[in-house]
């Protein structure tokens, strides 16, 4: 797994070898747990340094609707967990009515939400509180709160983001709803970020465990341009990790692209827009082999560790 400047431009170009020559890892869906709606790309703000590069201009992913999201429910079991991420996915207009098509099926439903405005606005609350007043705590809403601090949080987010999250958090805790954090490590010793995140959810009242996930899930860091190393088949074993650990193994994405006939499976959440990790119209077509040939398979999934399910 070592790795140089000389062989940079060579990685992650083949599915089947890496720039060494080497047998690139795959990973095969064992049980899907994981059901990921990916609701639209259309976000309220355009962050520094976004994966899916949401904005309130990049429509690449088009609204999913209600009719869009059938089909794959009607596939799934009623164990399998639905989350719904975007984009920013309470600015789809579908979106309560699509919470209501997953929680009455009696699934835990996930949405990872920023908080602000869009979720804000009064016939979104009312929606999410006759969810909260129907299904309890097997609706979770998932907040993006990257940093304790308000500068860091502002500087990916931009000025105000800050106070707006925290505005919509006071809302969501006093309401009652199930409630996770998602943050970001930057590079930071990870318990000490955890004890600054529980200063703030004491300092708020917020009912909310810091030092466990999912209650707080510290997500890696992911650049596409970062110089990270290729994971082989040799990597497992090195690591003492296995296929199964990895995200594509227990869930699957669906998205919407922009001009499409239909809706499509993606392997999952961090690459909705590259081609090779497209598995078909139905989950029934899409567990197949997935190839780790993306620098987020091995920067965040393998040796970050990161996954976006509960």
């Amino acid at each position: 797994m070592a790795d140089t400047a000389t062989f940079r431009s060579a990685k992650f170009r083949d599915p089947h070898v890496t720039a060494r020559g080497e047998a690139r890892a795959t990973v095969t869906l064992g049980a899907l747990r994981t059901l990921w709606l990916n609701t639209g790309t259309l976000c309220n703000i355009t962050c520094a340094s976004c994966y899916i590069e949401s904005s309130p201009t990049n429509d690449r992913l088009v609204y999913l609707a209600p009719g869009d999201v059938a089909p794959f429910l009607a596939e799934t079991s009623p164990d399998v967990e639905v989350g719904f991420t975007g984009g920013e996915p309470f600015m789809n207009p579908h979106i309560i009515g699509m919470l209501g098509m997953a929680l009455a099926s009696g699934r835990p439903v996930i949405v990872l939400t920023n908080a602000m405005k869009p979720m804000m606005r009064p016939r979104v609350r009312e929606g999410l509180q006759a969810l909260r007043a129907r299904h309890g705590d097997r609706l979770t809403l998932r907040v993006s709160l990257d940093h304790p601090d308000e500068g860091p949080h502002d500087a990916e987010r931009g000025a105000g983001a800050f106070d707006e999250t925290m505005a919509g958090l006071d809302w969501l805790f006093g309401e009652g709803f199930s409630v996770h954090i998602a943050g970001r490590l930057w590079g930071e010793d990870e318990a000490a970020l955890r004890a600054r995140y529980a200063a703030l959810f004491a300092a708020r009242g917020w009912a909310i465990d810091a030092a466990t996930a999912p209650q707080l899930v510290l997500f890696p860091e992911m650049d596409e341009t970062a110089d990270v190393p290729e994971i082989t088949t040799a990597c497992w074993g090195i690591l003492h990790k296995s296929p199964q650990d990895v995200m594509c193994a227990s869930s699957r994405m669906v998205v919407r692209r922009a001009g499409a006939e239909h809706a499509a499976v993606v392997a999952c959440t961090l690459l909705p827009y590259d081609p090779q990790f497209e598995l078909g119209a139905t989950l029934a077509e899409s567990p197949r082999e997935v190839a780790l040939n993306h620098p987020h398979c091995a920067k965040f999934c393998v040796l970050g560790g990161g996954k976006c399910a509960v």
